[in-house]
């Protein structure tokens, strides 16, 4: 029998259930990737994610050969190519993981009905979250879940699949078929501006993923939201491409037994909870969940100011740090992405979707289910509803808190390395002499505030409460 296995988001070997599947009885193995330029060059085009991309294929590559096989490249839309190759290689299996984004649902039926109707038998796999039925997950009521304690209780409950290891060997390809090479990154069109990226890969994300579970798990629950040490995993970009399994690494966390484990599952299930949010509403990918606040709720359109917190030019430090560390890392720690999301959505009053697809084009782990839900939440337009306030962030206490010492600012932010610690969070406070000994002149060699926070907050109050 040939098979085909058919990437998306699952780029690689290990606890694997479409390759798994696709190996059982083949003859021939054809594992194709297809550039798709709609999504190349679609709302959400990334040059840092698709160098990633380019990375963990080449890997994967590599790991395919090793075990017999190799990567089958095409580029153009998957139902015409991936249709192609059944046709001419008379294929009669396809597998491939499912997903639940209104892109990839809408072309995996096109490709779906393409492949039946050059004579494929379909399957489709789960492994690309932790719960393999997201959909089947409700509440009592026989409804999706919104919240997500609740969801958390339910998704604890549900069963799991056993992880598996990576294949030892994988059938052959067909001898006279044209693999074809994977693109440099400016072949597609893209342009990688990250100077401090991070490689992709499943070779680099299960070292990753070693070096987190035996050094720095421990600890993880304490420190996690602390920005300066950023004891953080690292891992959101080998997850969005599957170069890890997300089921394997809540295994191994499980396997440690502690309220460590316990912490990092949770931020786990947060992503099956986007995952399944944005399955059951995909209207979310565009528009406010909440529809109280559906052309209702005004927005700012100040691009001076947008063009100022994209490029980390606000006056407030810790809002700067993290947006600068977007565009030198194509990565921000989780608690400084909920302070620059407060910030645009509720001190500049801007459109949360501006900066979701600021996100989306940095973000080597950008993920539409959640990096749209996190925006949402932190919006306060989402799921999970809390009171308005708790989702309006001071950012210099965020700074007192979560960056005390100040490494996370001086890192990212040059012109404050030498200011006191005692103005570090707020240095327009400085006195004139204190900010020319420390080569720091407001206004200057730093900027002032662009906004100020309190009066800020009393107009979103304002400005929800008229909406909603």
């Amino acid at each position: 029998m040939k098979t085909l296995l058919w990437l998306r988001r699952d780029l690689r070997v290990h606890d694997h259930p479409a390759l798994q599947a696709a190996r059982a009885q083949a003859e021939h193995l054809l594992p194709v990737f297809c550039f798709d330029d709609r999504l190349l060059h679609g709302r959400h085009a990334s040059g840092p994610r698709t160098q990633f991309l380019i990375d963990s294929l080449a890997d994967l590559d590599q790991s395919l050969q090793a075990r017999g096989s190799k990567l089958v490249v095409r580029r153009g839309a998957p139902e015409t190519e991936v249709a192609e190759l059944v046709r001419e290689f008379e294929v009669q299996r396809v597998h491939f993981t499912a997903d639940v984004s209104p892109f990839a649902r809408r072309r995996d039926e096109r490709v779906t009905n393409a492949l039946r109707s050059a004579g494929a038998d379909v399957q489709v796999h789960p492994g690309a979250f932790i719960a393999d039925e997201l959909d089947s997950i409700r509440t009592t009521e026989d409804r999706p879940f919104t919240v997500f304690t609740s969801f958390w209780d339910a998704w604890r409950e549900q069963p799991r699949r056993p992880v598996t290891g990576a294949p030892h060997v994988l059938p052959p390809v067909p001898s006279n078929l044209r693999t074809g090479r994977l693109p440099a990154l400016s072949a597609l069109g893209l342009k990688d501006a990250v100077q401090e990226a991070a490689s992709g890969g499943e070779t680099v994300g299960r070292k990753q993923l070693n070096a987190f579970v035996s050094r720095f798990l421990d600890g993880y629950a304490d420190n996690r939201n602390a920005v300066g040490e950023d004891a953080t995993s690292r891992l959101s970009p080998y997850l969005h491409l599957g170069c890890i399994s997300s089921r394997e690494l809540e295994q191994r966390v499980l396997d440690v037994g502690d309220k460590q484990s316990d912490a990092l599952r949770r931020q786990l299930c947060w992503r099956d909870f986007y995952a399944h949010v944005l399955l059951h509403h995909p209207a979310n990918a565009r528009s406010e969940h909440q529809v109280r606040y559906r052309g209702r709720l005004r927005y700012s359109h100040a691009r001076r100011q947008f063009e100022a917190w994209c490029e980390g030019r606000t006056g407030f430090p810790m809002v700067d740090a993290a947006m600068r560390q977007l565009q030198e890392q194509g990565w921000m720690h989780n608690r400084a992405r909920l302070v620059v999301a407060s910030f645009l959505t509720k001190d500049l009053a801007l459109d949360w979707r501006w900066g979701e697809r600021w996100f989306m084009r940095w973000l080597l782990d950008g993920d539409e289910a959640n990096n749209n839900g996190n925006w949402q939440w932190m919006a306060s337009v989402g799921v999970d509803p809390q009171p308005l306030y708790k989702r309006i962030l001071n950012p210099a206490r965020q700074q007192a808190r979560f960056d005390p010492d100040g490494r996370y600012v001086r890192r990212f932010v040059a012109e404050l390395r030498d200011v006191p610690d005692q103005y570090l969070a707020e240095p327009w406070e400085m006195p004139d002499d204190v900010q020319r000994k420390a080569g720091c002149v407001i206004g200057h060699d730093y900027p002032n505030p662009i906004v100020d926070h309190g009066a800020a907050r009393r107009e979103t109050l304002e400005r929800y409460a008229e909406a909603g």
